[in-house]
């Protein structure tokens, strides 16, 4: 199960997540979302963990507690929708 962990402190590392999870569970993968010019910390990220039962019970426990002095957000991730490109239509002027 994929699940998202938002409101992280600037200093929580991919490592501190990880071990935030596997207190409840097996971790196979824990990734911290960073700026792309940076390389800093957007503030979320998301742990898979692939026994379900023990995903919801992560997710229970943690949701609320406190990790490096933030209040972490917990839950099920969402599907990323297809964001496309572009946007616009027609730049031509119309005058």
């Amino acid at each position: 199960m994929n699940i998202y962990v938002g409101n992280l402190s600037w200093e929580v590392t991919q490592e501190d997540l990880k071990d935030a999870f596997e207190a409840h569970g097996q971790v196979a993968s824990a990734n911290l979302v960073t700026d792309k010019y940076t390389g800093k910390s957007r503030g979320f990220g998301f742990v898979e963990m692939p026994v379900e039962d023990e995903a919801r019970s992560a997710m229970g426990a943690l949701n609320g507690t406190d990790l490096k002095g933030r209040q972490l957000n917990v839950n099920e991730a969402k599907p990323r929708n297809d964001r496309g490109g572009g946007g616009g239509g027609d730049r031509r002027s119309s005058w």
